[in-house]
């Protein structure tokens, strides 16, 4: 096993034997196979908002799942009106006093069903055309501050949960395998393989569901069980 740290990878693209990957430091790589695990960046809050960077981690998260059960029984923010922002209001909803939604459009990007499920529930209330403009709190987050069309106001909350996408890491990837509307790399589910023999892909720069670090730990799992015997098979 030969470890290259430091490397960040530009390009990939197919050879006579296999594939070569480039990278930034201008060195390549010859391969027979790849397994893609670049993952995916949280798009934040933009660096308007006041006080996000400082409360980072302090109140402030992009993940539910791993600091929800945190803020129980508390009055908690989440930002964002796609799927993932309603699935994570559901997800607070079992165990956080109140859920606000605050949604910058007049309509949410979410499927109307999960809409009206988690609006049905009376600890879920939602503000749309609500653009955040300050995070409050020293410490830890005490509030936040947005504004919508007539004015501003602050809303006391003790945790914010920012739901508003992620970026995969596949700009390295174009023309190499084939990717979905949002630049996430399209795979089958049962093995991890991409469009283009000889690449596998795991994690959350994938089109699965569900990003989380164990799931993309076990879908890389999954794919080097391919890959040794596409290997073995092809050798």
């Amino acid at each position: 096993l030969e470890v290259k740290t430091g490397e960040r990878v530009s390009k990939v693209e197919k050879t006579d034997s296999g594939f070569k990957v480039s990278t930034e430091n201008g060195n390549d790589f010859e391969t027979k196979t790849i397994l893609v695990s670049s993952g995916s960046s949280r798009r934040q809050l933009p660096e308007s908002v006041k006080n996000a960077k400082e409360l980072e981690h302090k109140g402030l998260t992009y993940c539910a799942s791993c600091d929800g059960p945190i803020f129980s029984g508390q009055d908690v923010a989440v930002i964002g009106g796609g799927n993932a922002a309603l699935e994570t209001a559901a997800q607070l909803l079992a165990y956080c006093k109140s859920v606000t939604i605050l949604q910058r459009s007049a309509e949410f990007r979410a499927d109307e069903i999960t809409v009206e499920k988690v609006l049905a529930n009376p600890k879920a209330k939602a503000l749309m055309n609500a653009e955040i403009t300050e995070v409050l709190g020293d410490k830890f987050v005490s509030g936040l501050k947005y504004k919508d069309p007539e004015s501003e106001h602050e809303l006391k909350v003790t945790g914010i949960f920012v739901e508003i996408g992620q970026i995969p890491n596949t700009a390295f990837l174009e023309g190499a395998v084939e990717l979905d509307d949002y630049n996430r790399i399209k795979i089958d589910y049962k093995n991890q393989s991409t469009n283009t023999p000889g690449i596998w892909a795991a994690g959350d720069c994938t089109n699965v569901k569900y990003h989380q670090n164990n799931i993309a730990a076990g879908d890389a799992v999954r794919a080097l069980e391919d890959i040794y015997l596409y290997i073995h098979k092809n050798s």
